[in-house]
């Protein structure tokens, strides 16, 4: 996966799991908080990585 892929996915997993984490919030469900928090985590880790792949030419 190229830079712009994974930047991508990072944003759709990062909005994904605000939406999640309020609706877990909102809904006193702890469980999908918890799952929306992660999920934002991933996006953040894949957000990285593609900064990385984009300083290295996607050669990684």
């Amino acid at each position: 996966m190229g830079e712009l892929t994974d930047k991508v996915k990072a944003a759709g997993n990062k909005a994904a799991g605000a939406v999640k984490e309020a609706v877990g919030k909102g809904t006193d469900n702890e469980r999908l908080e918890a799952e929306g928090k992660v999920q934002q985590a991933k996006g953040d880790v894949q957000d990285v990585t593609g900064s990385v792949k984009g300083a290295l030419g996607n050669d990684i």
